[in-house]
This record gives C-alpha cells, structure tokens and sequence, in this order.
C-alpha cells in the first residue's frame, strides 16, 4: 500500500479488505482486486457507492472525499481483524454499519486484553478526521518497532525456557 499511494499519481485502492490480501507460503502479503482502484488525478476522489462498508472509512460511507488515508483506515480494520479473528461488525447490516461508522461515529470495539500499542495503532487508523491518520510509511515504522519489540520478547522467553530445563536436568 505505501508503494502505491507513492506512485505518481498515487493509487487509491478504495476496497483494501482482508479478503483482498493474498498470502503465500512465505508469509508474503500481496494486496489483490484493484476493480474499484483509482488514479489520484485531483487532491481526493469521490466514490460510487461501491466497496464493502465493514473495512470502508467513514468519509467514504458519507460518500464525501476520499484519499489515501481511506485506505489507511480500513488497514485498521485488517489489523482489527488480526487481533480478535472476527468478521467486522458481523452483528450489523451494511446500512446498520454505514449508519454507525459514518454518521455515529463508532468504531470497532478492542478487547480489553489487547497490546496498548496495537490499540493505539489502529486507533490512529480510525481517526475521524482522515488527515490525523498515519500514512503507510509511518505504519511501516510503527509495525517494525513492534515486530522488534515481540521478537525481543520472544527470545526473552525462548532463554528462560532453556535456563528452566536445564535448572530441571540439574
């Protein structure tokens, strides 16, 4: 997504959605489905109407401009998913969702449990106002520092087992 919304004209997905991420067998993501993509010829697009309102940001579901911090904000909605392995919004129809999202201004509910920071990355994703979301560059960095950080923890973790067991052998 930072690759084509650094394009000259940016590219403006418009339907990015965990359904349209294709993973292979070495964990690589590749973003599929580019039928509502868009070049950003002007400063914002405008939409049709078309797209799937559970990932759709809410200034897309009020049918107002769209840029590339709409597809930031259903990358919040992937990373919500990531997190609690449910569908968003199951629970709504999709006038239920546009209704909430786009003119109540909800958002998805994060379980309690959650990393702080994983809660405050796709908190940023969800802004209401599109220009306080991250773009994919600052995203890219978030998510390394937090790869970094679980990679520490995981190595951390993976030590203590090791001096555990051999504490038992003794």
């Amino acid at each position: 997504m930072n690759y084509l919304h650094h394009c000259s004209p940016p590219i403006i997905h418009r339907d990015l959605k965990s359904s349209n991420l294709l993973v292979d067998r070495n964990w690589t993501v590749k973003v599929a489905d580019f039928g509502l993509s868009r070049i950003k010829h002007e400063t914002y697009l405008t939409t049709n109407g078309r797209g799937t309102p559970q990932w759709m940001a809410p200034e897309v579901l009020r049918n107002e401009a769209a840029d590339e911090k709409s597809d930031v904000y259903s990358f919040g909605v992937v990373l919500w998913e990531l997190v609690t392995e449910k569908i968003p919004w199951e629970n709504l129809n999709a006038m239920q969702v546009i209704g909430a999202v786009g003119f109540m201004n909800q958002r998805l509910e994060v379980p309690k449990d959650v990393d702080p920071q994983w809660i405050s990355l796709m908190e940023s994703c969800w802004h209401s106002e599109p220009q306080c979301r991250p773009s994919f560059q600052e995203l890219m960095d978030k998510l390394r520092e937090l790869q970094r950080k679980y990679a520490m923890q995981f190595q951390a973790a993976r030590a203590a087992s090791v001096d555990n067991s051999l504490l038992k052998e003794k």
